[in-house]
């Protein structure tokens, strides 16, 4: 009995630490491509380094001397052109992508070419944002295509100069974006609602439920996890908005810097070598975006369970 227990004993096999092995590769790319340059750039952020003509001034500490600089500059100006062209591309996207989320995902209507339609949506988010950018440059122009239409078809007596007014770029910058990245949002959203059980639809429809009804209160409760993912990834890319307006507005932020974005004032200071307000404000930059994260993340799921309480 003794060695019938000690055979069982020898038998046995732990498998924890294969999940811990198998987990190594992805914290030593984390670490050596994330975590390192991050800490190496708060590092750098403490620092006075910048090219001044020929000469290379620094490294010479400053402590956080490059941050209120970074706060006395127009950081909340840009700040506030950046969450502006987020919105207004995000909002039709979100709405657009939902819509054609419901449409594809429902078996009901029988939707012929879905799959055609899929792809064509989705065409535009392969597409490299600065040729999207001068595509759309060159539709808009002063005498672009869009103007010569207008202009024939009586709709204007001259050119419209939709890059000159601070809204027209602006609309042309949030065009651009939702274009981009609706189909993207739809593929995401179409994902999650073909995840629900088609049994909960069937039931809330025999009981009398409307289809608004049953998208408010069946279908947006269940997605709302991968919905949060889609709002998060959202904003975080928003925040991260360069190639677009940096092409359109030929990295000037015109008119009168109402279009420029955060990382296009990051990318004036490294232009420029200024090395050590850069890392000030990519480490400014890297807190904004994990505070708005956390709140959309927290706002978000607390409501979701308090409905879900109720």
């Amino acid at each position: 009995m003794v060695k019938e227990k000690k055979a069982k004993t020898r038998k046995k096999v732990s498998y924890a630490k294969w999940g811990y092995i198998f987990l190594i590769p992805f914290f030593a790319t984390y670490s050596i491509f994330s975590l390192i340059p991050l800490i190496n750039t708060f590092y750098n952020s403490l620092f006075e380094n910048y090219r001044s003509g020929l000469t290379h001034i620094g490294p010479n500490f400053v402590g956080f001397q490059n941050y209120i600089s970074i706060f006395q500059s127009d950081l909340l100006k840009y700040f506030g052109n950046t969450m502006i062209l987020w919105v207004i591309g995000f909002i039709p996207q979100i709405i657009i992508s939902l819509i054609l989320a419901v449409w594809f995902a429902d078996f009901r209507m029988k939707l012929r070419g879905s799959a055609f339609f899929k792809t064509i949506i989705y065409m535009p988010n392969v597409i490299m944002a600065a040729s999207f950018a001068m595509l759309i440059f060159a539709l808009f122009s002063d005498n672009g295509p869009m103007n010569n239409l207008l202009m024939k078809a009586g709709m204007s007596d001259e050119p419209i100069r939709f890059l000159a007014t601070v809204w027209g770029t602006r609309g042309l910058i949030g065009l651009m974006n939702f274009m981009m990245w609706f189909g993207n949002t739809t593929i995401l959203l179409m994902a999650a609602i073909m995840g629900v059980d088609a049994s909960l639809f069937e039931a809330a429809s025999i009981d009398g439920a409307k289809s608004l009804q049953i998208f408010t209160k069946v279908t947006m409760p269940i997605i709302r996890p991968i919905f949060v993912y889609v709002l998060i990834t959202s904003m975080i890319g928003g925040l991260q908005m360069f190639d677009v307006p940096q092409v359109l507005t030929n990295a000037q932020g015109t008119p009168d810097r109402t279009s420029m974005t955060l990382i296009m004032f990051l990318n004036n200071h490294l232009y420029s070598k200024n090395y050590g307000m850069a890392g000030a404000l990519s480490v400014i930059l890297f807190i904004i975006t994990a505070v708005l994260s956390l709140f959309v993340f927290f706002i978000l799921t607390n409501s979701g369970d308090k409905k879900g309480g109720r």
